[in-house]
Order: C-alpha cells, then structure tokens, then sequence
C-alpha cells in the first residue's frame, strides 16, 4: 500500500474542503476502498477520514419519507422499524449482500460508490480500461460468467456490484450532496451513474470532493416488496441476477403497480420503466410477461460466458411477478 496522507473531518464542510483538490478519497466503514488501495488500484494520496460527522441518522420526511444520512451502516438500516415496515425491499436486499461483519461496517453512501468486482479490474497487472483508461478490456473475449449484458460498450463489460442500489433505484431515490464551494446537489438515483461508453473509469456523476451526505427515499410504496437474488451460493456472493420488485395486485386480479429493478446484468443497477408500463393493467399472463422479458432484454448481449444470464433473468421475472399474482390470490 502506498503512503497517504489521513485527516479526520469533524464537520461536512471541513470534509469537502479537506478532500479538494483531487487525489483524495473520503473514508468511513472502508470494506472496499482498503481493499482497493491494497491492491494499489485506488492510490490516494490523502484519506479524509467521515466517521465522526453527524450523519448517522434515520429522519421522516415532511412527505412522508425517510432522509437517511450517509454514515447509517447496512445493518443498522436494514433493521431500521421505519424501513422494515415500510422499505422491507430495501431491507433484503442489504440482508442479502455481503456478511454480518461487513453489513456493520459499510455505509450507505459508501455502498452507493463500491465499485465492480470485475477480475480483471481487480487484476493491476491486466488491462482494464475502469482501472487505466485506454488500455482494453480483456473481459469481453476472457472470463465475464459475473459481468453485465445490458449496458455494455466495446470498452466495459463489469458490472454493479451493490444489491442496496438496486432496491434504492426501485424506490426512486434522492442523493443529497454536498460540494467544497458549499453548494448543495440533489440527484435522483437514475440519474447519478454513468454508462461506460468509451469513459468506464467514470462511474457517477460525483465531482472531485464531492460528498454524499443523504439519500432521500420518497413515501412507501403499496404492495408486495420483494428482493430476489439468484447467486452461486446461499451467502456472501454477488448476485448472477437479482430482482427487487414492488407489486401491488388489485381485487379484480389484475397488476396496478409494478416497479422492477435488477443486479448483477447491467453496468448500473437496471431499471426499465417501458417494462413496467407494459405489465400494468394486466393480469400478468405468460404472454404478457414474455413480451415483458423480451423488451427488459432487447438490448441485452452476452459475451459467452455470462450468456445465461438472459435465460436466467426471463425466469425470474416470471417468477417474481407470478409469485405477486399467487399471493394476492391465496
């Protein structure tokens, strides 16, 4: 590990100050970024250490929500009352991710920045255009079983490693920033990470010194809250595919909300609202839902390896939505 610099921060302000110019990167629970610096694949000069700020808080909304501050661990979140109750998609979906051990030390805005699990990014000796941008992507033609086949480029395959995203773009999340000029940003989560294209190593819409300080989760949503995660083994693997999925079933049987965002297919976490359109007002037959896998898929490409992936991911959306339709009926 290289020599860095390390001050602790006791005010958000004082943070974003500390952290600009670049080559700095903020520190809280730490479960990925030491794990990278080890490997010498993220070389800070300067670690501003976060843990001491105020921002471990769960707060209601005047709307109705939750503003959830960006040191909350995953485990604490996860059995957070307000969240069980009424967000219990988001709380299986961090139950699934990771260990206990991790879950108590990673953030939630840390969660949000953890970054691709891709071998070849981990690799410092392989090319890998996210880690050296330029240099190829050895996984399109090498080992992608784990990587993404929906928002691709010829540069990137890896994909989004956080199941918490993925329930967090289900709900429509707002990320709350905080800049060294003492600005203030609110970005929806649709809007916060990039595609590859010909830039992987740009991942978010963050700028130098920017710190998360909240997400914002929008009123609960009615009905069933699932997350669905199909992986190698029962615990502490990354999702193949993962589901979370918000499904309200009406008394005439038919669909009248339906929110579906996957992991562990697409570079970001995966969401497709034309999809969901499509799916709302039916009763969910097995033509409707195969019209609705072949639009969430039209653009999906596998690369060998990973090209179960898209059989995979037809069968659990049907078994996500056909679940909603057995439980509303039982």
């Amino acid at each position: 590990m290289k020599r860095f610099e390390y001050i602790r921060s006791l005010e958000p302000q004082q943070a974003v100050m500390f952290a600009t110019p670049s080559e700095a990167s903020f520190i809280a629970g730490g479960t990925n970024l030491l794990d990278l610096m080890k490997f010498e694949i993220e070389t800070p000069r300067k670690l501003v250490d976060i843990t001491r700020l105020k921002l471990k808080q769960v707060e209601t909304t005047a709307e109705g929500g939750l503003r959830i501050g960006t040191l909350v661990t995953n485990s604490d979140l996860a059995a957070h009352l307000a969240v069980t109750s009424d967000y219990p998609v988001l709380s299986r979906a961090m139950l699934a991710g990771a260990s206990g051990q991790l879950r108590n030390k990673a953030t939630t805005g840390g969660n949000l920045l953890q970054r691709t699990r891709c071998y070849y990014f981990y690799q410092p000796d392989s090319p890998c255009n996210k880690r050296n941008p330029g240099s190829g992507c050895p996984a399109i033609n090498g080992e992608n079983r784990l990587l993404a086949i929906l928002g691709t480029s010829d540069d990137c395959i890896a994909q989004h490693p956080s199941d918490m995203a993925v329930a967090m773009r289900l709900l429509d999340a707002i990320i709350e920033t905080l800049k060294a000029d003492g600005t203030t940003r609110q970005i929806p989560i649709k809007d916060f990470y990039c595609l590859p294209k010909d830039t992987p190593h740009t991942e978010t819409v963050l700028e130098t010194g920017e710190l998360i300080t909240h997400i914002v989760l929008p009123a609960p949503i009615k009905g069933m809250h699932a997350y669905d995660k199909v992986r190698d083994r029962a615990s502490y693997a990354f999702a193949l595919v993962s589901c979370a999925a918000v499904i309200n079933v009406n008394n005439q049987g038919k669909l009248d909300t339906v929110r579906l965002a996957f992991g562990g297919i697409g570079t970001m976490p995966w969401r497709n609202e034309a999809v969901e359109a499509l799916l709302t007002g039916t009763d969910g037959n097995l033509d409707v839902i195969s019209q609705a896998a072949d639009l969430l898929l039209k653009d999906a490409k596998g690369y060998g390896q990973n090209d179960f992936k898209i059989p995979l991911t037809r069968r659990l959306l049907k078994q996500v939505i056909q679940r909603a339709l057995t439980a509303k009926g039982a």
